[in-house]
């Protein structure tokens, strides 16, 4: 198989992990767009360097990754949702789940779903708020009438307990909650 048939193969099974994984990391879609491309383009002109005897998942978001922290430094933070320390942590996370075997990355995103599904109401909601409809925490607030302060502690504790249903599920620890002790991104 050459350079080219590998890559594309590659890529079909890589692609929503690495979108997955750039969201988790951006807060503008767009600029998810353009690190998702320019990972892919990167990718492709160092295909040859890649070697076939390790997972392409890790490589590829290594070089996401890199470009993500340079983005970081560029633009003044105003666009990510963590710091470095959790993208380290991320990292860890979706190396630990990408090397279970057996399992296919739509089967994670459907535990996921499932996780979701099982919060409670008003958790679920400004998760939805939050990562769905891409709202800000005050206008959350805004919308719900809530105050900012409870819909910060909302979303801190949504993310704990989907970080812990996940785990679960997949059955993996997670350093990704310690490591965004009172995030509210």
């Amino acid at each position: 198989m050459d350079a080219k048939e590998l890559f594309e193969i590659l890529v079909q099974e890589h692609a929503e992990m690495l979108t997955a994984y750039l969201r988790a990391l951006v807060r503008d879609e767009a600029l998810v767009d353009d690190l998702f491309q320019e990972t892919m383009l990167t990718a492709w002109r160092r295909i040859e360097d890649f070697d076939r005897s390790r997972p392409f998942g890790p490589w590829l978001r290594g070089i996401a990754r890199r470009l993500a922290i340079g983005e970081y430094r560029r633009q003044s933070r105003r666009f990510f949702r963590c710091s470095e320390g959790v993208m380290d942590a991320l990292d860890q996370l979706a190396e630990r789940v990408e090397s279970r075997p057996g399992d296919v990355w739509a089967e994670k995103l459907e535990f996921l779903e499932r996780c979701l599904n099982d919060l409670p109401p008003e958790y679920r909601t400004v998760v939805t708020l939050r990562y769905h409809q891409q709202q800000k925490p005050a206008q959350i607030a805004d919308t719900l009438q809530e105050q900012l302060a409870t819909i910060k502690k909302r979303l801190q504790r949504a993310r704990l307990r989907l970080a812990t249903c996940m785990q679960r599920k997949l059955g993996i620890g997670s350093r990704v909650a310690a490591a965004d002790q009172g995030g509210t991104s």
